[in-house]
């Protein structure tokens, strides 16, 4: 799924034109925001534990909380914040294109991970890049290459991993990189986006001038059970 941007707040927030709940409401997380069971295997960069962009992004996630309606999401723990630099397999989506090549659409997600790891063995180091802050949405934060150049290397390391991991998701060429906070489980009312827009592009300006460039750890391949903590297999940087 595309992430949401603040371009897309009626899509992606709003009750208004909604025929159902959230996606990920009783597959990822339940009612009341606890995280479900939903083993899978991703490659991430982790927030660095106990540096300023850690703090930040606590301070930033205090701010959500603080908007009306913060009820209605689900909040992730500070041991689980990452930016994902490339998806795995995860068990509720087993269909290509989210499938490696030469596995079977039945095959346990710990078979994955191993066969996933084993392919990992010869891969070249990942060059080091830095990233920067764009926007803070509902969910977190949007992030992106602090230059060109960075954003290039990003690209390059995400086609790399398609290339060895055998597949590349439909938004592969424009994904979105994020630091993901919180997940909606519940549609915001008709109207919140008079309340929270203008709350989130002055929240996003403070996160840029406090953090100008993330602190994040190199890339990692690693194995979860749910979205409560990443656990690394394999440092690629």
């Amino acid at each position: 799924m595309r992430y949401p941007t603040n371009d897309t707040f009626a899509t992606h927030f709003l009750e208004t034109g909604k025929d159902g709940p959230p996606f990920y409401l009783g597959r990822r997380f339940d009612a009341d925001g606890r995280f479900l069971f939903e083993p899978g295997n991703t490659v991430v960069s982790h927030v660095v534990p106990g540096s300023a962009t850690q703090a930040a992004l606590f301070r930033l996630r205090e701010r959500l909380e603080a908007l009306p309606f913060a009820d209605r999401f689900a909040w992730t723990p500070v041991e689980s914040w990452h930016m994902t630099v490339f998806q795995g397999t995860i068990e509720g989506r087993r269909s290509a294109p989210f499938w490696p090549a030469g596995m079977g659409l039945d095959a346990p997600i710990d078979e994955t991970t191993r066969l996933l790891d084993a392919r990992l063995a010869n891969f070249a180091p990942a060059q080091p890049f830095a990233v920067k802050p764009v926007e803070v949405t509902p969910l977190g934060l949007v992030v992106a290459g602090a230059t060109p150049e960075d954003e290039r290397t990003l690209r390059a390391l995400r086609d790399r991993l398609a290339d060895v991991f055998g597949y590349r998701h439909p938004d592969h060429e424009d994904y979105t990189f994020h630091v993901t906070l919180a997940y909606v489980k519940q549609w915001l009312p008709a109207g919140a986006d008079a309340i929270y827009l203008p709350a989130l592009d002055a929240i996003g300006r403070d996160v840029a001038a406090e953090v100008p460039q993330l602190e994040l750890a190199p890339p990692a391949f690693c194995t979860f059970r749910d979205m409560n903590l990443f656990t690394p297999v394999r440092g690629l940087g």
